[in-house]
């Protein structure tokens, strides 16, 4: 029996979801090593404290389907001994100016602190020698060394690896820089031979490779100058060098507020609380909120419904056991009055009397009675835009399991969507229109919120009413800002101990009229705005569902789902698994 290939979009997914484990991993492990519990990757970028942390050093970056598991174990550990013995502030005070001084800086800088592994972890100074290594064959594979500033910089990793004590190097790599060394200890040779002495006083080990970093700068410009002087072309940094190197700063920029965005990914947030501020409404008078079964004729609803209970029959979902997991994650004792007549526990004052007429009768204690219950509220929001049609099957089966679970356990469910009243604008636009088209009028279409089951109706009741998710023309654009802001009032209105919202999505908001009239990325920005406040603040825990798309980079917790093959438990674990981690981060705010 053969295997179907995939599509090239299944296969895309696929690969975005093993990358999303293997960082999820990762952050686990640097946070176990490091003690540093706020660290997180978020659209693929390394967080601490809700801030980027930037991994400058080019060993730093190994890439999935290049490098084995060793490099990732590497890097990881590489990660947490920086996070453990460099002092960001002091590191900052010593940066240099030049592109190239800083990237030399950077990498003398993690190199001192991965030779401060302890003698004790023989396994994590194997695995950065390991990745070391791995990145050293890489470089020389791609043909970097043939050029004068690529061996030059080069050798210099070499050098300052064996210098702090990583290890000897390999017959072939020593003879190859044989040359370029004789030339660099001539220039560096006083302020390298102090490194290693220094490399557990950062400050005083700084002092040394700014030197170091500034001199390699001076030479490298020399060496342009030279080139430039006897009409030789120039031998720059070449795009795969910088590539391959890792030279993740921007050329052009001399401060700490360049080198930031220089980063394309922190680019919109960095301006989104400026710039989302602007965020309008230019006509609400259309917007509306419907319960979704009224926008479906009553037969229709009905056939809807047969068809959503034969596909969950057909994947043979245990929902006792789903149910047991969702209990232990939800439930928690609730005090519900007192025991009385015990013989330990609280004194019971009304029965002080016992102790003179019967000495020997010890009931005079009461003991608090419990009862395991849950008190949370779960909102799933189901984004009802157009793209989301094909998968609609699916989600409506993993929406209406999971409901019928929660319900089970004691928790209310809401299942909310959001979607416009038009394809590319509606009564708004043409109100825009006649009023002269004034410019960044803000939204320009109708909002359309659509509730399938309120949180005070039972599963039992609404469960017809569900079945309006698979009603294909309800399907547009999305508006998801405004959406969350819809959900959170809703939420807030509940006063659960634990509030939940689960946003299902497969990407970012769509609008085209009000991206067309606006700053393209208004919707986004709003998004960005509205995700930071609610994790900001806490009074509910977030997560998001990305149906083929990682959303990372919208919601601090997310689980890329893939729908390609049929629901299985192993669905529901990564579902509830991303529940437990929303809800852990919100109690330890």
């Amino acid at each position: 029996m053969t295997t179907p290939s995939m599509t090239p979009g299944q296969d895309q997914a696929r690969e975005a979801r093993q990358q999303q484990r293997l960082e999820e991993l990762h952050a686990a492990l640097i946070r176990a090593l490091s003690a540093q519990q706020d660290l997180r990757y978020r659209g693929h970028q390394l967080e601490l404290q809700g801030r980027p942390y930037p991994l400058r050093a080019p060993h730093l970056h190994p890439q999935l389907g290049l490098d084995d598991l060793g490099s990732f174990r590497g890097v990881v550990d590489a990660i947490a001994l920086r996070l453990r013995h460099n002092n960001t502030e002091l590191h900052r005070q010593w940066l240099p100016a030049p592109p190239i001084a800083r990237l030399v800086f950077e990498l003398l800088e993690q190199l001192r602190v991965e030779s401060l592994v302890e003698s004790w972890h023989p396994g994590s100074k194997h695995n950065l020698h390991h990745r070391f290594s791995s990145w050293c064959n890489q470089f020389q594979s791609s043909g970097q060394t043939e050029t004068h500033i690529g061996l030059l910089l080069f050798t210099l990793a070499q050098m300052s690896w064996v210098q702090l004590g990583g290890g000897p190097l390999e017959e072939t790599t020593e003879m190859m820089i044989e040359s370029t060394r004789m030339f660099l200890l001539r220039e560096i040779g006083p302020a390298f031979g102090l490194i290693r002495r220094h490399r557990y006083d950062q400050a005083a080990f700084a002092e040394h490779a700014q030197s170091i970093a500034l001199c390699l700068n001076g030479l490298i410009d020399d060496l342009h100058q030279q080139q430039v002087g006897e009409g030789k072309p120039e031998d720059a940094l070449s795009e795969d060098t910088k590539r391959t190197f890792g030279l993740l700063l921007d050329l052009e920029a001399g401060d700490d507020a360049g080198l930031a965005m220089a980063e394309h990914h922190q680019q919109s947030r960095l301006r989104q609380a400026a710039d989302a501020l602007n965020y309008q409404v230019y006509d609400s008078r259309f917007d509306r909120e419907w319960p979704a079964h009224k926008r479906v004729r009553p037969e229709l609803l009905v056939r809807l419904r047969d068809n959503l209970d034969n596909r969950i029959r057909e994947q043979g979902l245990n929902l006792n056991v789903l149910t047991k997991k969702l209990r232990h994650l939800l439930v928690r004792p609730h005090q519900q009055g007192w025991r009385f007549g015990e013989e330990e526990g609280r004194l019971d004052g009304r029965r002080l009397s016992t102790l003179v007429t019967s000495l020997s009768d010890r009931r005079v204690f009461k003991q608090e009675q419990q009862e395991p219950k849950s008190d949370a509220v779960v909102t799933f929001l189901i984004d009802n835009s157009g793209s989301m049609r094909p998968n609609m099957e699916s989600i409506s089966m993993l929406v209406d399991t999971l409901a019928r679970a929660l319900e089970r356990v004691g928790a209310k469910i809401e299942i909310l969507g959001f979607t416009t009243g038009h394809w590319n604008g509606g009564q708004p636009l043409r109100h825009w229109q006649r009023q002269g088209r004034p410019a960044n009028p803000g939204r320009l279409n109708e909002r359309c919120h659509l509730v399938y089951k309120d949180a005070d109706t039972t599963w039992r009741r609404s469960r017809r009413h569900v079945a309006a998710l698979l009603k294909d023309d309800l399907f547009r654009e999305g508006l998801d800002g405004e959406a969350l802001l819809w959900a959170e009032q809703r939420l807030l209105a509940h006063s659960a101990q634990d509030r939940l919202l689960l946003v299902i999505s497969d990407g970012c908001p769509m609008d085209t009229a009000t991206r067309q009239h606006n700053e393209q990325d208004i919707l986004d920005l709003h998004l960005r705005q509205v995700t930071g406040r609610l994790e900001r603040e806490g009074r509910i825990a977030l997560c998001a569902l990305g149906v083929g798309l990682d959303l990372s980079d919208y919601y601090r917790h997310s689980q890329l789902l893939d729908l390609s093959q049929s629901l299985d438990n192993k669905v529901f674990d990564e579902v509830l698994s991303l529940m437990s981690k929303t809800l852990t981060t919100k109690k330890n705010k």
